[in-house]
């Protein structure tokens, strides 16, 4: 090797117009972490990718599983929050920006949003959100020219973030589409209610095995109607808390763990939970003294439904199947049916549902559910009983599905629940006795979150 071929191999050859007297540009703290938000958001908005998946630890999007713990954790909370304020982001976004931003410029779009979110919502220092925006614009071909307008617009918004927030209020929480369903169902007050009560995190519930007052008191919880124990705000890790190793209890909504408990006397009982995974309701069924066979396609999940159920102390015969193939030697006592749906009952912790899923996908899923429910009805014997749920907010994933069946089946008929048994739950209650839950209900109390799932549940019974 001669000199000139050694300077060559040292010092690679700088690009053109380079200034080899300016110092290399390192990359910002947090800059990763902001790109994956922004990458990650697009393709929920854009693409209707569920979050669940992309955030996985081992499976998730590549560019979200490279970054450290704190970085992952930063970008949750990105994400959660400007899925769930959306709507008002974009109206705010919108007033600054003035004229509308040109087509392609999507990109630049998700990028003023994730800053937004960390202005608005987030307790984030408002120049770190700013810089870290503009250097995500001024790195990527497609927005460097847009980098001006990132900073003075983000620059403004923080200035009059108060009175943003204020001006926002009117604006619906939640897609026009969701907030036009809401509206007609439930009428505009209630929809409000609901959209607002959407904006909030959900509290983590507990479904225990017995004495409900005393481990809320071990975990400083609170008891709900349900007989849930709700536990406070910042709590820890549910793995460290007492009782977890121990299997006395185990994490559930308290709107989840009603439909197990409208069946009669389940002792020695043979019951069937189809969709089984990841198990709550499974546990519930054979804590009640039931022989429960649980069914699921997925392996995986029943995989984890067995493990959850042998750190509950509690046993189940696990099914792998297609529910509509399914057909057992003889017919069952009880049959519990949560159908697949389309989840907007549980957007307080799913907030991408909104943006992933719209009407056609209510529509098709109502089908699925009507297909799934008639079937279900062949696997109960005479004199038996079945109680279908979901945790959709619409009507037409429950009570609908639920009238159509029962008109073309005359032997069937609802066992309508009494509201004397359910105190605090009366208003969920409908006329025909079926459950209906949103998250506007069980006001907050004593320092603790209010809010439940949305949930549709209704008990049947087959004639003798």
């Amino acid at each position: 090797m001669n000199d000139d071929e050694a300077k060559r191999r040292t010092h690679p050859k700088r690009p053109h117009g380079a200034n080899p007297s300016a110092p290399a540009r390192h990359e910002k703290p947090g800059l990763k972490a902001r790109q994956a938000a922004a990458r990650i958001l697009a393709a929920v908005v854009d693409r209707r990718t569920p979050l669940d998946g992309m955030l996985d630890a081992e499976n998730g999007n590549p560019v979200y599983r490279q970054l450290p713990e704190a970085d992952r954790a930063l970008v949750r909370a990105i994400l959660n929050t400007a899925l769930r304020h959306l709507p008002r982001i974009e109206a705010i976004l919108d007033s600054l920006v003035g004229t509308p931003l040109p087509e392609g410029a999507r990109a630049l779009h998700h990028v003023l949003t994730v800053a937004a979110a960390q202005i608005l919502y987030l307790d984030v220092p408002d120049h770190s959100a700013v810089d870290l925006a503009v250097e995500q614009a001024q790195i990527d071909p497609r927005n460097r020219r847009f980098a001006s307008l990132v900073n003075a617009v983000l620059r403004r918004l923080a200035r009059e973030k108060a009175s943003h927030l204020t001006a926002t209020h009117a604006v619906p929480a939640v897609p026009d589409w969701f907030h036009r369903r809401l509206v007609a169902v439930y009428g505009a007050e209630h929809a409000a209610r609901i959209a607002e009560a959407l904006l909030e995190p959900s509290a983590i519930d507990l479904t225990v095995k017995s004495d409900a007052e005393g481990w809320a008191a071990r975990l400083s919880g609170r008891v709900l109607p349900t007989g849930s124990v709700r536990l406070p705000a910042g709590s820890g890790a549910i793995p460290a808390l007492e009782g977890f190793e121990a299997g006395e209890w185990w994490v559930q909504d308290a709107a989840a763990s009603i439909p197990a408990k409208l069946f009669s006397n389940l002792s020695g009982k043979r019951v069937a939970d189809l969709c089984a995974a990841p198990g709550g309701k499974t546990a519930q069924l054979a804590l009640a003294g039931a022989e429960v066979t649980a069914l699921d396609q997925s392996g995986n999940r029943l995989k984890r439904l067995v493990g959850n159920l042998v750190r509950l102390g509690l046993s189940a015969t696990a099914v792998e199947a297609n529910m509509m193939d399914y057909r057992p030697a003889e017919p069952f006592d009880a049959v519990l049916l949560d159908a697949p749906c389309s989840s907007t009952g549980t957007i307080r912790r799913h907030p991408d549902v909104l943006w992933t899923k719209g009407p056609e996908d209510i529509e098709k899923l109502a089908r699925l559910q009507e297909r799934l429910l008639r079937h279900a009805l062949t696997l109960v014997r005479p004199g038996g009983e079945l109680v279908f749920s979901n945790c959709s907010l619409d009507p037409d994933e429950g009570e609908a599905v639920t009238a159509r069946v029962l008109a073309d089946n005359p032997g069937w008929r609802r066992v309508p629940v009494d509201p004397a048994n359910w105190p605090g739950l009366e208003a969920a209650i409908t006329p025909l006795g079926e459950f209906r839950t949103t998250p506007a209900m069980l006001p907050a109390a004593g320092g603790f979150a209010g809010g439940l799932d949305g949930f549709y549940a209704v008990h049947l019974r087959r004639e003798a």
